[in-house]
């Protein structure tokens, strides 16, 4: 099977997703289809060789939608605005120019309501025989005008509907409004042949171009601010370099980002943004990585380190040689892995697509048994005439308000902000339902190693017994550790080029299997090791100290010479700094923590106690925590995983979230259901932080979504008007239509704002 994600053009409404999904699925060779009225794409899993894109585009073009299908272009990511979004800004402007020409006549048209209105209730004067002539003849011309250049969407909505008998809310706007327009019509047509029978003073020319002119206000509003919900997709695009300057046949030429290739090397100055993934070869820089990482601070890079395309030099020149180019950079998986996720669907969607799937069928058979109501039942209290002239003010009030795009978009739209608002924050979310699962989350599971410490040796302590500075007795330390590969001797070795402490030459060097080296400087011999060492040596030391120290799970190397100890220097895997704020932000939370490591329980339990960690399970290989997940989830509880993404992938996948700290271009992005790049555990809470806000937005939208239909449907009928006289005016009803889209909408984008 073959899955991919096509942008779908014709999209009006939440019914439309609804028809075109059922339309796909009953295509031969579609496995599955997914599509989001949200961000109006489709992603469809097919065997291609049944089926192909120009041929489901075919299934859908007659019910007056069609798929985009892109053409294959070398590098298209780099491109940076993409085609659809430019069309849709396109789209945008046609809708206003439409609008902005309805909007004087549907002022017109309402104040001729307004004063109509008001006249029957004696608040001013009855307009004269003169001017109600001229706009009685008038409003006919704007009417025609508004229904079959503002409205034709809405009319090839009824006309699909009659020839294909597929609904969506174009159709019911397209009824509702035509039947109105006619009516009026026949009335104006027929005046002194319907008198005697019906008021034909009454007519709906007015309701015809107002509704019309506040649905196309409500859709030009509603297709801005979804524009504006994708402004993270289309800052991280902006983020592209669009030119690099390459080292080729020893000379330095300006190239399209396109046309760099693997092993290239780069030229990057001061102020440049970096156009691939590569590593530095000569030179160092500080580089602004907070658009890809979130990190505020630039980090330094210098010759060995890796560089992410989209990030920006701040100053000092470097050449770097091009790893990853095109699709394959870490900025091109970000931008691919945020569009995946807000195309998305959440589960608490499932129950708004089917109320949508089944609404327009609904609206429409509940407008039509309510006019017949009103023309059989209510024709014996008010009179035929005031029931037909109620009936179809009902009849054109349902098929207004009843509009299921609100309903659409409440999950979608709040999906699309949250998404790119963690983006934003170095938190790459895989899938809208890992952002809906995160926020039940009760428990979080963390590695040690990487994730509540910084996962590489430090130099943490330096115990002095000597009369010489602490930074000689580091330097005679660096200075034979220089000749060791262990990983504890570069960090003694990094310590000392951090400090700026100056090393020596060593002679005589040895290396003590199991217990350390020795060697001579500046003619006096030293030995580095471990407490075995010592003891050989039958030197004096107090061990039970050592003991502590290994306990809090720190290694202590020992520098001796031949007749005593004079210095110790502790080094352990030290916690990252952000550590305890983040999880006393987790438990402020309701959240419980538990650390989860293969190494040694005391120095665990001491980790832990630093940090305030509840519960800690060590010994444990990285094959055996998927158990203690199963073991967790066992006991009810909701669990979020946070490991390095690599070794611990069992467990990720185990856990109701898995949660990969990564790191740089080493990122696993599909190792797990969310990402925090640069390892920031503190993007962890901020990550639960965003989930409880995106699904709040959802819950709220889904009130608002579901609070417009059920009042305005049975207002709309009439059904309170033998108790209360009340009854909805169509022109209401289209403005509540409007108004519902525009609400739901504009409270996703209230999601940006929040502070995580």
């Amino acid at each position: 099977m073959y899955t991919q994600t096509y942008k779908v053009t014709g999209m009006h409404c939440a019914s439309c997703s609804s028809v075109i999904e059922k339309t796909f699925k009953k295509v031969a060779g579609v496995a599955s289809a997914e599509v989001n009225y949200g961000t109006e794409k489709a992603k469809v899993s097919f065997d291609p060789a049944i089926t192909n894109p120009h041929d489901l585009s075919k299934h859908i073009e007659s019910l007056g939608y069609s798929l985009e299908i892109p053409q294959p272009t070398e590098h298209a990511e780099h491109v940076g605005l993409s085609q659809s979004k430019k069309e849709k800004f396109m789209e945008v402007a046609d809708m206003r120019v439409k609008l902005f020409s309805a909007i004087p006549l549907a002022f017109i048209a309402a104040f001729m309501m307004g004063w109509d209105i008001l006249a029957q209730y004696r608040i001013v004067t009855e307009m004269t025989f003169t001017l109600k002539e001229f706009f009685h003849h008038l409003l006919p011309i704007f009417a025609t005008y508004v229904l079959f250049v503002v409205g034709k969407p809405y009319l090839m909505g009824f006309y699909r509907f009659l020839r294909y008998g597929k609904a969506n809310m174009d159709t019911l706007i397209g009824i509702g409004t035509i039947a109105a327009f006619l009516y009026s019509f026949v009335v104006t047509a027929f005046e002194d042949a319907l008198r005697p029978i019906m008021n034909v003073d009454y007519q709906y020319y007015d309701v015809t171009i107002v509704v019309i002119t506040f649905i196309t206000l409500g859709k030009y509003l509603e297709a801005r601010s979804k524009i504006k919900t994708g402004d993270a997709i289309e800052k991280l695009l902006g983020l592209q370099a669009k030119v690099a300057l390459v080292i080729r046949d020893e000379q330095e030429i300006e190239i399209s980002v396109g046309d760099v290739k693997q092993g290239d090397l780069i030229i990057i100055k001061p102020g440049a943004k970096i156009p691939v993934d590569g590593v530095i070869t000569e030179g160092s820089s500080f580089i602004d990585e907070s658009m890809v990482t979130g990190e505020p601070m630039p980090a330094q890079k210098k010759m060995g380190d890796a560089v992410v395309a989209g990030t920006m030099n701040t100053h000092g020149s470097f050449v770097f040689h091009a790893t990853k180019v095109g699709s394959e950079t870490l900025l091109a998986h970000i931008i691919k892995m945020v569009e995946d996720a807000q195309g998305s669907k959440a589960p608490i969607q499932a129950l708004a697509d089917k109320i949508s799937a089944v609404f327009v069928p609904i609206v429409l058979v509940t407008a039509f048994i309510t006019l017949c109501v009103w023309l059989v039942v209510g024709s014996r209290y008010v009179g035929f005439s005031q029931a037909i002239s109620f009936g179809l003010t009902s009849f054109v009030g349902i098929l207004v308000i009843a509009c299921p795009c609100a309903l659409g978009l409440a999950t979608p739209t709040a999906i699309i902000v949250g998404v790119g608002k963690g983006a934003k924050e170095g938190i790459l979310i895989k899938d809208a339902a890992t952002l809906e699962k995160l926020h039940k989350v009760d428990t979080v599971v963390v590695d040690k190693t990487g994730t509540i410490t910084k996962g590489k040796p430090t130099l943490v302590h330096i115990q002095n017994f000597s009369t010489m500075t602490d930074n000689q007795l580091v330097s005679i330390i660096a200075s034979l550790e220089k000749k060791s590969e262990h990983p504890i001797a570069h960090a003694i070795v990094g310590y000392a080029q951090e400090k700026n402490i100056a090393l020596s030459e060593a002679s005589d060097f040895e290396n003590i299997q199991g217990k350390g080296i020795k060697g001579a400087i500046n003619g006096a011999q030293y030995f580095v090791g471990n407490a075995k060492l010592v003891s050989d040596r039958a030197l004096s030391f107090d061990t039970a100290k050592l003991n502590e120290y290994t306990a809090e799970g720190k290694t202590p190397i020992i520098l001796a010479t031949k007749e005593k100890v004079i210095g110790v220097v502790m080094v352990s895997d030290e916690i990252k700094k952000e550590s305890k704020q983040a999880i006393m932000d987790l438990h402020a939370l309701g959240i419980k923590v538990v650390m989860l490591t293969g190494d040694d329980e005391n120095a665990a339990k001491y980790i832990a106690s630093l940090v305030g960690i509840d519960d800690v399970i060590a010994h444990v290989l990285p094959q055996d925590k998927l158990e203690k997940i199963r073991a967790l989830q066992a006991h009810g509880r909701v669990v979020a995983m946070a490991g390095d993404g690599v070794n611990d992938a069992p467990a990720l996948a185990q856990a109701d979230v898995g949660i990969a700290m990564g790191t740089g271009t080493d990122v696993a992005i599909e190792s797990a259901g969310i990402t925090l790049l640069g390892g920031d555990i503190s993007k962890l809470v901020k990550a639960i932080k965003l989930s409880k806000i995106t699904m709040r937005g959802i819950k709220q939208n889904l009130f608002w979504a579901f609070i417009y239909n059920i009042v305005g449907i049975p207002l709309a009928a009439g059904l309170f008007y033998p108790i209360f006289g009340w009854l909805l005016n169509p022109v209401f009803a289209g403005f509540a239509m409007a108004m519902s889209s525009v609400s739901v909408v504009s409270n996703s984008l209230r999601i940006k704002a929040k502070k995580l």
